[in-house]
C-alpha cells in the first residue's frame, strides 16, 4: 500500500473492502472459458525502460517493463484492445528459478508497476533466487491504459463518505449522485474495468511472460482479485500468498460494513500509545479517555473544521477520521497519528500546534506530485469503476440513512462512514456479468495470512476467505495490529512465508503467530 500519507490518498486505502450486494452466482462465466482459446493472445513481453516517475519517487535500478495487450471485453475477444503495463527484476537464479511471483498492492486503483523492488527489499535470498519478480498496473490504473471521471475536489472524497454533523448524508446523497454522472460521461467503457477482467488480464500477463502457471501475491483488494484470478484458472495458479483479506462473499457492501468492528478493534492501539505519552500530548490518561477525547473532537471538528496555518487546508471531523483510519494501517505511523490528534486538538482550541506537530502536519497535507499521464483522479475513479461495477448496489437512498444512523450509534468510532451512501448507489451501468464465485475447488495452493486487529480488513474478512477457499488455503493468524502481517516483526508469519513460496509448505492446522515484541 502507500509507502506515505497523503491527504489527497485519503480516499484510497484499502478499499479493499466496499460496497454492494449483489447476488454471487457460481460457475465460471461462459466468456471467461472462451476466453484462453479465442482472440490474439500476446506471446512474448518486449522488456525496456519504465515509465517516468512522479518527482521524488524512486524505483530499483534493475526493474525493466514492457507492456500487454489484452481485450477491453473478453466477452468480445477480437474486438477493441487496452495496454497493461508489466513490470519484471529477474532475481531468479539458474538451476533454481521455480517461476515467477506476480505482485498487486490492492486499493481497488494502486498503482503496482513499481512493486516488484518494494518487495525485493523485504523478502530473502531463498525467495528472489526462486523467482523473478513481476509487477503490473491493473487495467484502467496508472501505466494501464488510464481512467479518470475527471474528478476533482469534493468529488475525490465520495469514495470513503463521512456524515456530516450530527450524522447528517444529506450533502453525502447529493455528492455521491454528482459524481456517479460525472463518471457516466466517460461512457460504456468504463464498465469493462472489472475484477473478473483484470483477473482474466493477469492471465494474459502469464502467457505473455511464457509461463505454465504464475505464483501470486496480493494485499488488501489484491487478495479478493488472486481469489478471483485461482477460480477462473486454478490450473494455472502455482503458488499464491493473500495478505489483508477481504471477504470474497462480501463484496462490496458488506466487506465495507466489517470495517466498524476493523475500526473498534484497532483504534485502541492508538489509544494506548497516546495514554502512554500522555504528559506530552495530554489527550488522557488511559486508553478509554483519549478514545473519548477523540470523538468529542470529532464532533467538534464536524460543526467547526480547524484551519491549518499556512495552508489552504482546514482540519473537519471528517479528514480527522479519515487519516486516522489510513495511519492506523501502518504500525510505524502510529506516534505520528498521536502527534497529529495533539495539534488537531490544540488548531481546534485556537492554539498554534507545537513546532513537533507542526513537522507532522506538513507531511500529512503535503501534495503528492502525480506522475506525467496518469490522472489526478485516476485512483478514485478506478476505485469506483471496481466496486460500483463489479455488482449491484441498493439505489434505496432511505436505507442508506437508517443504517449509517445505526452504525453511527453503535460504532462511533467509524461514525457511521462504512454504512454511508457511495456514488455506487447512482451508478449508470450494470454489470456485465455475475461476481465470479469463489470457492474450495482447486489445488491446495494458497497460503492467507491476516492480522488479528486489522481495520482496513478485519480478522472476520479474513476468516471469511478462509472459508470461501476451505482445504485449498492455509491461514496464518497473526496477533498484531495493522494491515500487513509480513515483515512487520512476526518471525512466524515470515517464516511460513518463506517455507511456503520455497517449499510449497502450508500449515497443516490454522496457525496462529504472536505479533512482535513490544
Amino acid at each position: 500500500m502507500e509507502s506515505s500519507i497523503r491527504v489527497r490518498i485519503i480516499v484510497a486505502g484499502t478499499l479493499a473492502a466496499s460496497a454492494a450486494a449483489g447476488a454471487i452466482i457460481g460457475g465460471q462465466p461462459a466468456s471467461a472459458r472462451a476466453e484462453a482459446t479465442t482472440g490474439h493472445v500476446q506471446s512474448s513481453i518486449k522488456w525496456g525502460g519504465c515509465p517516468e516517475l512522479a518527482p521524488g519517487a524512486k524505483r530499483d535500478p534493475r526493474q525493466t517493463c514492457g507492456t500487454v495487450k489484452v481485450p477491453l471485453d473478453y466477452r468480445h475477444p477480437k474486438g477493441e484492445t487496452i495496454t497493461v503495463a508489466v513490470s519484471r527484476i529477474a532475481t531468479a537464479k539458474d538451476g533454481k528459478k521455480r517461476g515467477v511471483l506476480l505482485f498487486n498492492p490492492g486499493g481497488p486503483g494502486l498503482q503496482g508497476l513499481d512493486m516488484p523492488g518494494q518487495m525485493a527489499q523485504t523478502l530473502p535470498k531463498t525467495v528472489l533466487d526462486s523467482y523473478d519478480l513481476i509487477g503490473f498496473d491493473a487495467r484502467g490504473v496508472g501505466r494501464s491504459t488510464p481512467m479518470s471521471c475527471g474528478l476533482s475536489g469534493s468529488g475525490l472524497l465520495t469514495v470513503f463518505p463521512y456524515p456530516g454533523a450530527g450524522g447528517s448524508i444529506k450533502g453525502n446523497i447529493t455528492a455521491a449522485r454528482a459524481v456517479a454522472k460525472q463518471c457516466a460521461t466517460v461512457g460504456d467503457k468504463l464498465r469493462f474495468f472489472t475484477s473478473a477482467n483484470t483477473a482474466r488480464d493477469m492471465d494474459r500477463i502469464r502467457q505473455a511472460l511464457g509461463e505454465r502457471k504464475i505464483s501470486y501475491w496480493g494485499q488488501s483488494f489484491g487478495t479478493y482479485l488472486g481469489a478471483v484470478y485461482t477460480s477462473l484458472f486454478p490450473r494455472n495458479t502455482d503458488r499464491m500468498v493473500l495478505e489483508g483479506n477481504v471477504d470474497p462473499n462480501k463484496a462490496w457492501a458488506k466487506m465495507l460494513n466489517t470495517w466498524n468492528q476493523g475500526m473498534n478493534d484497532r483504534f485502541p492501539d492508538a489509544a494506548r500509545v497516546a495514554a502512554a505519552d500522555n504528559a506530552n500530548l495530554k489527550l488522557g490518561g488511559t486508553a478509554d479517555k483519549v478514545t473519548d477525547t477523540f470523538l468529542k473532537l470529532a464532533d467538534r471538528l464536524d460543526r467547526k473544521p480547524a484551519a491549518v496555518p499556512g495552508t489552504p487546508a482546514a482540519i473537519s471531523g471528517a479528514l480527522l477520521r479519515g487519516v486516522t483510519y489510513q495511519m492506523l494501517q501502518h504500525n510505524e505511523t502510529v506516534p505520528a497519528l498521536t502527534q497529529f490528534w495533539k495539534a488537531a486538538a490544540d488548531l481546534a482550541a485556537g492554539k498554534a500546534p507545537r513546532d513537533a506537530d507542526v513537522a507532522v502536519l506538513r507531511q500529512i497535507f503535503a501534495e503528492t506530485p502525480a506522475a506525467k499521464g496518469v490522472p489526478a483522479d485516476n485512483q478514485v475513479t478506478m476505485a469506483l469503476a471496481m466496486i460500483c461495477g463489479d455488482t449491484t448496489w441498493s439505489r434505496d437512498v432511505d436505507s442508506y440513512a437508517d443504517a449509517t444512523a445505526a452504525a453511527r450509534a453503535k460504532y462511533p468510532l467509524s461514525a457511521g462512514m462504512p454504512n454511508n451512501i457511495l456514488p455506487c448507489a447512482f451508478w449508470s451501468k450494470k454489470p456485465i456479468e455475475p461476481l465470479v464465485k469463489v470457492t474450495s475447488h482447486g489445488p491446495r495452493n494458497v497460503l492467507i495470512l491476516q492480522n488479528r486487529r486489522d481495520n482496513a480488513t478485519p480478522w472476520a474478512a479474513g476468516r471469511g476467505m478462509r472459508k470461501a477457499l476451505g482445504d485449498r488455503a492455509g491461514f496464518v493468524g497473526v496477533e498484531h495490529g495493522g494491515h500487513f502481517a509480513y515483515a512487520t516483526g512476526s518471525t512466524c508469519a515470515d517464516k511460513a512465508t518463506v517455507a511456503f513460496l520455497t517449499k510449497g509448505t502450508l500449515p497443516a492446522k490454522d496457525l496462529t503467530c504472536a505479533g512482535p515484541k513490544s
